[in-house]
């Protein structure tokens, strides 16, 4: 079982590298949409970028919901 602090340092570790990937795709979007005839690779580097922001943000999702536990007779 994880401590509160745990989760805390590993939630602001993964935010952290979420918004890394959310700035580095927005930096690779511009190059997709010029076109894959200057580099076809960027599209693929886009997708991967893309993956990786969303599973990024579900582990973010995650640990929020741990450390926010929901309340009330549902979850009682």
């Amino acid at each position: 079982m994880r401590t509160e602090n745990q989760i805390k340092r590993k939630l602001n570790e993964l935010t952290v590298q979420l918004k890394s990937a959310e700035a580095q795709l927005k930096l690779a979007e511009p190059e997709v949409e010029k076109g894959a005839q200057a580099d076809p690779g960027n599209e693929t580097r886009a997708h991967m970028l893309r993956a990786r922001a969303e599973q990024l943000e579900s582990m973010v999702t995650l640990l929020e919901w741990v450390l926010n536990e929901p309340t009330g007779s549902y979850h009682t």
